[in-house]
């Protein structure tokens, strides 16, 4: 998944620039909401690289799951259950499975990579509504608007996935490390690191 990404991105910034030359040279509103379009693409595929590798390097995947953020609320899990999340969540795509892959990572380290992922998606689904600024130079509003909430949503999935799959997470964690504390040790294990 982060070749097509980033291949998708990389080439939707190039039928940028080359639309936009094509309409310099011709003048065509063809041209022109061509490289609108193209580049309302390439920023959303691009802001959300930069957003998964801003995270990366400041977190390594290490959050605490025990944090409040990360916590389920009651009116979640009947939401989730609602909308039958159980269901369509193994359709959508993974940009890095090695992260959830419980035969290859531990489950403390499963968990931390949910939270991470979750402020990724959360963080851009406020950026989504950056482009919507452009449309005091170029127009088209309503293009901008309804491409940005559809990003958002897009990406609203997937923190509904990592805030639906990280209970079961803590409970198989929790099985073997009763005191589990969020960052990969037990409250024990805690404690004795201290003497």
């Amino acid at each position: 998944m982060k070749k097509v990404v980033t291949a998708a991105a990389v080439l939707s910034a190039v039928g940028t620039a080359v639309c936009l030359c094509l309409y310099k040279g011709s003048g065509s509103g063809t041209m022109f909401a061509a490289a609108i379009t193209f580049g309302t693409t390439a920023y959303h595929l691009l802001m959300r690289l930069c957003v998964g590798f801003a995270f990366d390097k400041w977190m390594k995947n290490r959050a605490d799951p025990a944090k409040r953020w990360y916590q389920i609320r009651a009116w979640e899990r009947r939401l989730y259950e609602r909308i039958h999340v159980k269901r369509w969540k193994g359709a959508m795509p993974t940009y890095d499975s090695t992260l959830f892959d419980h035969t290859k990572k531990r489950w403390e380290e499963i968990a931390q990579a949910s939270c991470q992922a979750e402020l990724v998606h959360e963080t851009i689904i406020l950026l989504s509504f950056v482009p919507m600024f452009f449309a005091r130079w170029f127009g088209a509003l309503p293009t901008f608007a309804v491409t940005s909430v559809f990003a958002a949503l897009f990406d609203l999935t997937f923190v509904v996935i990592q805030r639906y799959n990280r209970p079961r997470t803590m409970r198989l964690i929790e099985r073997r490390v009763p005191a589990y504390r969020g960052d990969g040790r037990s409250r024990g294990a805690e404690h004795t690191h201290r003497r």
